[in-house]
């Protein structure tokens, strides 16, 4: 046999046995299902844009949606480059706010009226930033940002670029290098709680985030609530520490911070007892708090002190506002509450088949980090925050999200609407829902 002949007896052995496979996978597959078309999208569908039904079906948890999108996830890192290139090339001030469509009046009288201080930390994830601050940005509000001191210099000098637009947004005047569950995180909301202070605008609460962090509740909707449900008290909801967790506070912890690690670790060492006899709660490290309160928590001797013995907890933002405001005698305190108030929806992988079906992206220290098949959760949800969004993983989840967002925004306005604050120039979709 020659060595032609002995090629072409292979290709035709090779091939034999691949038909023979294909047939078998064949006969064996189930048969396809017949598509319900009241709960299916579309075949085809453009990607190179956000079409009101791909953006709208992810808000009603139609079963095809999630798995079309994951194929128009291609189309968005367009967008997140033209934010980078803004802010790398900012220009002038007037320019770069209606490009990247920030609200520049107060929409109602009730807003106008009643101020409200944000401090975000933030480390990581431009885009995710600025889609979260032009979300909750009003000129009559106040923003103080902090920049975790590890965060690179290319970072660091485009949020200055951002930040000197507004009068009204500051960094942070001392910074952290902040460390997961160590003290510095709380350190970092007192720094910009201070600085707040400072500001000539009278805000009336004060809200903590985080840069992974996006509203589901308008800036109009978070003071209905904070003045239909609350009427001056606090929201810190939490419980007297519960046993599993007073290791926490039990023995001291130290902070490492090394290049590119950072981590919280236990030592054998005994803390003493909390001072003033007080009973140390549990709850969540995000709040909202009155200004009366905050004042309350920066000079109070009481507050002064339990802030210098948590310097060597666990996570002692999860403690610290929430035993505080449980003190009887504290402004616009909450002794008896437990997990009221809706400040975060977050899904936490212990809750799974309880407040959750499951996380439809990927769990990171058992939060969920939302995918596309939670959103109609997240907008079903009656929390004024969501957590943890990451822009760079699944940026469609943020894209259709913000653009509903602003069309409920834009619909309870009470004002004549300004051509930047809408996103039709990004050709995204126009999309009619109900507020």
């Amino acid at each position: 046999m020659t060595q032609l002949d002995a090629v072409k007896s292979g290709f035709i052995l090779c091939l034999g046995i691949s038909i023979f496979i294909c047939t078998f996978i064949y006969i064996n597959s189930p048969p396809p299902k017949e598509p319900n078309e009241q709960k299916f999208l579309p075949i085809s569908i453009e990607c190179g844009f956000y079409p009101d039904e791909l953006c709208s079906a992810l808000f009603q948890g139609l079963a095809a949606a999630p798995t079309i999108g994951n194929f128009c996830q291609q189309a968005i890192p367009q967008g997140a480059t033209q934010i980078s290139i803004l802010l790398q090339n900012p220009g002038n001030c007037s320019r770069l706010i209606k490009e990247l469509h920030f609200i520049t009046k107060a929409l109602s009288e009730e807003e106008a009226n009643f101020s409200l201080a944000y401090i975000i930390t933030i480390h990581k994830e431009l885009e995710m930033f600025v889609k979260l601050l032009r979300a909750i940005y009003a000129p009559q509000n106040v923003y103080c940002i902090h920049i975790d001191e590890k965060s690179s210099k290319a970072y660091k000098n485009a949020i200055q670029s951002l930040v000197n637009c507004f009068e009204n947004v500051f960094i942070a005047s001392k910074r952290e290098n902040v460390v997961y569950a160590g003290f510095s995180r709380l350190q970092a909301d007192i720094n910009c709680m201070k600085d707040l202070f400072r500001s000539k605008i009278q805000w009336n609460y004060i809200i903590n985030l985080c840069g992974q962090d996006y509203p589901i509740k308008t800036n109009r909707e978070i003071i209905q609530y904070l003045k239909s449900k609350w009427n001056g008290k606090n929201l810190t909801p939490g419980v007297v520490q519960p046993a599993h967790i007073k290791h926490r506070t039990r023995v001291s912890y130290k902070e490492f911070v090394h290049v590119g690690v950072s981590y919280v670790y236990p030592t054998t060492n005994v803390k003493d007892e909390p001072p003033h006899n007080l009973t140390i709660y549990f709850g969540t490290a995000y709040y909202a708090l009155t200004r009366k309160f905050a004042e309350f928590a920066l000079t109070d001797e009481r507050a002064k002190d339990l802030l210098e013995w948590s310097r060597d907890t666990y996570s002692p933002d999860e403690h610290y506002w929430v035993t505080l405001n449980r003190l009887k005698d504290a402004p616009g305190a909450t002794p008896d509450a437990l997990w009221e108030g809706n400040i975060r929806a977050i899904k936490w992988r212990d809750q799974e088949g309880n407040s959750h079906s499951g996380c439809q992206g990927h769990y990171i220290r058992d939060v969920c980090v939302y995918g596309l098949g939670d959103l109609q959760w997240i907008i079903e949800s009656p929390h004024l925050f969501a957590n943890k969004f990451e822009y760079s993983r699944y940026p469609l989840v943020t894209e259709c999200l913000e653009r509903r967002f602003r069309i409920k925004l834009l619909q309870q306005a009470d004002v004549p609407l300004e051509a930047h604050w809408h996103f039709q120039l990004d050709n995204y979709f126009n999309m009619k829902i109900n507020v």
